[in-house]
C-alpha cells in the first residue's frame, strides 16, 4: 500500500467517524425548529416596610475668590459632618458624593460676562440605619449649616426575603400567562426549556423617595414616614408547547 493511498484511507475513516456527530447535531436544530414553542416575560412584585434610608445632604458657598469658596464651603461641610456624627451616624455611612467649584458671571446684553465670584459646592450621601432618627439626622444636618437635603431614598439592608417573594410571584405569573395562551390556540404545556432573570429596581435603593428643602433648623422634628416598600422581579420563559 502507498503512502498516498494510507493517507487517503486515514482521512476517509476520519470523516465517517465524525459523520454520525454532524448528522446528530443537525437533527438536535431541526427538531428545535420543528418544535412549537411560547416566549412569554412576566413580573412579581412583593412589598414590605424598609429598614434603612440614604439621603443627599449638602451645602453651597460663595465668594469672590476660588479660594475663599472652598474655604467657606469646607467650614460649612465640617460643621455638618460633625452634627451627623453627634447624632449617631457611623463613618462607614457618610460619603462624599460630589465636589464642585463653579465661577459666577453676570450676562449684560452688549456687554461680554462679567466675573464676580466663584460657587463651591459638596454633597454627602448618607445611610441611615436607624428609620426612627432619620427626621432628627435630617433636622442635625440642617441646623448644623446645610443648604439643602434631596432624595430621600428607602430600602432593604438586606433585601434577599423580599427578592425571593417577588420571584416566586414572577414565576407563578408566567407559568399563569404561558397556561393561558397555551390553551387559547388549542395546546397544552410540554416542558419549560429556559428561564431568565431580568433586570429590576434595586431594592437597596427603592422607589419611594422624598425631596426636602432646608432653609433653617425646623422648629419640630421633621416628620419622614418610610410607608411600604414595592420590590419587582422580571422574568423570562420559553416554552415547549404540545398538542
Amino acid at each position: 500500500m502507498t503512502a498516498h493511498l494510507r493517507v487517503t484511507i486515514l482521512a476517509l475513516l476520519i470523516g465517517l467517524g465524525g459523520a454520525p456527530r454532524v448528522i446528530a447535531q443537525t437533527a438536535d436544530r431541526d427538531a428545535a425548529f420543528s418544535a412549537t414553542t411560547l416566549l412569554l416575560a412576566a413580573d412579581g412584585e412583593a412589598k414590605a416596610v424598609p429598614d434603612m434610608a440614604t439621603l443627599t445632604l449638602g451645602a453651597d458657598a460663595t465668594a469672590p475668590s476660588a479660594r475663599e469658596a472652598m474655604a467657606a464651603n469646607a467650614q460649612a461641610m465640617a460643621a455638618v459632618l460633625s452634627a451627623l456624627r453627634r447624632a449617631g451616624v457611623a463613618e462607614r455611612d457618610i460619603q462624599t458624593s460630589a465636589l464642585g467649584l463653579e465661577p459666577q458671571y453676570v450676562y449684560e446684553q452688549g456687554k461680554p460676562p462679567r466675573l464676580i465670584g466663584y460657587q463651591a459646592s459638596n454633597r454627602l450621601t448618607v445611610t441611615v440605619r436607624d428609620l426612627a432618627a432619620l427626621g432628627s439626622i435630617i433636622d442635625a444636618g440642617a441646623g448644623a449649616g446645610a443648604t439643602n437635603v434631596g432624595g430621600v431614598s428607602f430600602g432593604f439592608a438586606n433585601p434577599a426575603s423580599a427578592q425571593n417573594s417577588a420571584r416566586l410571584a414572577a414565576v407563578k405569573a408566567l407559568d399563569d400567562k404561558a397556561s393561558l395562551y397555551a390553551q387559547a390556540v388549542g395546546y397544552h404545556i410540554v416542558r419549560l426549556v429556559s428561564l431568565s432573570e431580568g433586570a429590576g429596581e434595586d431594592p437597596g435603593l427603592a422607589v419611594p423617595r422624598v425631596q426636602i428643602r432646608m432653609a433653617a433648623k425646623a422648629a419640630q422634628p421633621t416628620p419622614v414616614e418610610a410607608g411600604e416598600t414595592t420590590v419587582r422581579i422580571a422574568v423570562t420563559g420559553v416554552f415547549e408547547l404540545g398538542r
